[in-house]
Formats: C-alpha cells, structure tokens, sequence
C-alpha cells in the first residue's frame, strides 16, 4: 500500500524528530537505523526513502536540534529583557538542561562526535554556531562589531564547554560548582556591560 506525500512527509518529519533526541541521548554511533525506525514507529526498510544515509539524517537531525535550540535561546533572550545575557545563561547553565540532553544543546551533545564526520554534519554545526554567536551578539555590549562578536564566542564556548564538563563528572557537587562559576563568570560580563 503506498503512503500519500503527506504521509510520507510527516513520517519524515517524525524521524528526523526521533533521530535528534536519540542522537543527543546515545551518540551518533549509540543507536542504529532500525533502532531509530522503530522509536519513529515505522519500518527499517522505508528508511532510504527518505534519506541516502544514515550521514544525511544526522546532518538533517542536527540542523533540526540547532533550530529548536535557536528558538529557545531567543525566546529566553526576549522575555530577559534588559537581563536577557544573563536569562539565556540561566537556562543553558541550569541542571534541568544538564540532566536532558536529549532535549538541549545538540553541541554539547554531540560537537565532539561530529568532528569526526562529514560535511554535512559538521556543516549543520558550522550554519548553528554561527547563528548562535550572532544571536549572542546581539545580546553583548561591545565598542565594534568584532569586539561584541569575540565577547558572544567566549561567552557560547564558555557555556558549551561548562555544559560539556558538568555532564562528564561523576560528582554532583562538582558539576554544579562547573555550571554555578560559569554562570556566574557570565553574570558579571552582562553587568559590566
């Protein structure tokens, strides 16, 4: 029986979905195509009509998680108003992020895996960092457009990489110190702004 392109498509969309949580959850080598089929409710064997590899659904994936992360990110920037650094911070530095990487930051999650792959997703990381770092631009004070530019990339690398260090500890008290200095680090760049 053939699906409808409107069925096609929302099956599609459903794997990308799945394919984003689960990548940010497992790893990207942590769970194979037939194991994410099957969290999409669908069949191994309708995988390749949607994708040519397993490559493609991982960049699609992460284009994906990056945009959810962007929409959130300048969300909690809007509703910060005059604090809107420091909102941002709050939310990416905070144990609920921490604790659910399949719902949070696909570069935290996986930046270090894809280093070790292809154009395609490391060219959804490339298109997300930048977006973020323009995002966070906005968001700093600055006498040039380069030097609110450098302040937005080691205010994101700060908080990738606390976010990083806070998940690979096995103590609770240091992860939180990790998240708890970086925020703070973070807090007094926006004041002195």
């Amino acid at each position: 029986m053939r699906v409808s392109r409107e069925e096609a498509a929302k099956s599609r969309e459903r794997i990308i979905e799945v394919a984003a949580k689960m990548f940010r959850e497992r790893g990207f080598d942590g769970i194979g195509v037939a194991d994410l089929m099957k969290s999409a409710g669908l069949t191994h064997g309708g995988f390749y009509g949607h994708f040519a590899s397993k490559e493609d659904l991982m960049a699609q994936a992460c284009s994906r998680a990056m945009e959810g992360s962007q929409d959130t990110l300048q969300q909690l920037a809007e509703r910060g108003g005059g604090n809107a650094l420091s909102a941002v911070a709050s939310a990416y530095l905070s144990p609920r992020h921490r604790d659910r990487p399949g719902e949070g930051c696909v570069l935290a999650a996986l930046g270090a895996e894809a280093a070790r792959h292809g154009s395609p997703v490391r060219g959804a990381f490339t298109r997300g960092v930048r977006s973020a770092i323009d995002m966070l631009a906005r968001l700093v004070q600055g006498k040039s457009k380069r030097a609110k530019r450098e302040r937005a990339l080691a205010i994101y690398a700060s908080m990738v990489g606390a976010l990083v260090l806070a998940r690979a500890v096995d103590d609770p008290e240091l992860s939180e110190e990790v998240l708890q200095s970086v925020l703070a680090s973070i807090a007094r760049i926006d004041s002195s702004s």
